[in-house]
C-alpha cells in the first residue's frame, strides 16, 4: 500500500474517486490496488489475477467499502499461483472512507494498523493508527465483525551501478526479501533516491568519479537509513573532493568502503558484508 499512497493522496486533493483494494486472506503483504473511474488502475495485487473482479465492484461506486469473498478460478490460479477453488478475501474501500492521516503515514513509510469494522460484508468504519515499533511484518487478524491489518514497509535497496558486485548484492538483498532496484543510469538515481525512507538503503558503485559522485550526492539528499559507497580509499577521497567542490561536506552518513570489515574479497562475500552493515545500521 506504500507504493500507491502518493497516487491516492493526489486523488484526494483533486476530489477524484479512488477505491483501494488489498488482500486479507490467505496471503498478507503490503501490496494494494487503486481503482479510479474509467477503469484506471494503479499498483499491483496478486499479479493482477483479480483485477477484473475488483474493477467490476469498484465501477458500482459504492458509498461504503466491501469485504469481498471469492473462489480462485483456473485462470486466476495460473496467475497468482493459489490453488483452484481456494477462498480469497479482499477489502475494497473508497479512499474517502479512510481517515485523512492514512496517506501521510504511508508516505512517511510508517508501520500502521488499519482496523476495519464491517456488517454483512459492508464496511461500516475504518480506523488507522501508527503501529508499534516492533511491528515489522504485515499481518491480518479476522474476527467476526472486525479485520485488523498491520502494514510494515518492505525495506528497499537501490544499487547505483552494474557488474558482478551489483549482481551479487542484488541477489543477497533479495534473499532478505528486500525490494531491489539496480539502476545503471546515474541521472535516474536521484528520482529513485527521493522515494527512500529511513528503513531503506542505497549503495553507490562505479569507477567513474563524476557519475558515482553524482549518485552519492542524490543518496545523501535522500532519507535513506543506509548509504554505502563501494570503492577503494582513493576513490572515496576522489568522491569526497567532487562533493566538497559542490558544498557537500558532511559525509558522516556514508559507509565507505561499504560493508563490515570481514575480509571480504569476492562479489558474494562483499555482498554479505554490505547487507550485514545495512541491517546493523537501519
Amino acid at each position: 500500500m506504500y507504493d500507491i499512497a502518493l497516487s491516492v493522496a493526489a486523488c484526494a486533493r483533486s476530489g477524484t474517486r479512488a477505491d483501494v483494494a488489498w488482500m486479507v486472506s490467505p496471503t498478507v503483504s503490503d501490496e494494494a490496488l487503486v481503482l479510479t473511474p474509467g477503469g484506471g488502475r494503479i499498483g499491483r495485487l496478486a499479479g493482477g489475477a483479480f483485477d477484473g473482479l475488483l474493477t467490476d465492484l469498484a465501477a458500482r461506486h459504492l458509498s461504503a467499502g466491501r469485504l469481498v469473498n471469492h473462489s480462485v478460478t483456473e485462470i486466476e490460479s495460473l496467475i497468482c499461483q493459489l490453488p483452484v477453488g481456494s477462498d480469497v478475501q479482499f477489502l475494497l474501500v473508497p479512499a474517502e472512507q479512510f481517515p485523512s492521516q492514512t496517506w501521510p503515514l504511508l508516505l512517511d513509510h510508517a508501520s500502521i494498523v488499519i482496523v476495519t469494522a464491517f456488517s454483512e460484508d459492508v464496511i461500516t468504519d475504518v480506523q488507522v493508527n501508527p503501529a508499534g515499533a516492533d511491528s515489522r511484518r504485515p499481518m491480518v487478524s479476522v474476527e467476526s465483525d472486525v479485520i485488523t491489518t498491520v502494514l510494515a514497509p518492505t525495506p528497499r535497496m537501490i544499487i547505483a551501478g552494474i557488474g558482478p558486485f551489483a549482481e551479487a548484492l542484488a541477489a543477497q538483498a533479495a534473499l532478505l526479501n528486500w525490494k531491489v532496484v539496480v539502476e545503471a543510469r546515474p541521472d535516474a538515481v536521484a528520482g529513485l533516491a527521493a522515494t527512500l525512507s529511513s528503513s531503506d538503503a542505497i549503495v553507490v558503485m562505479g569507477h567513474e568519479v563524476e557519475k558515482s559522485s553524482g549518485c552519492l550526492m542524490a543518496a545523501l539528499a535522500s532519507e535513506a537509513g543506509y548509504v554505502g559507497a563501494l570503492g577503494s580509499h582513493s576513490m572515496q577521497q576522489s568522491r569526497a573532493d567532487w562533493l566538497a567542490y559542490r558544498d557537500v561536506v558532511d559525509l558522516s552518513r556514508v559507509h565507505g568502503p561499504a560493508g563490515l570489515d570481514i575480509g571480504a574479497k569476492s562479489p558474494q562475500e562483499v555482498a554479505v558484508a554490505i547487507a550485514a552493515e545495512a541491517i546493523a545500521t537501519i
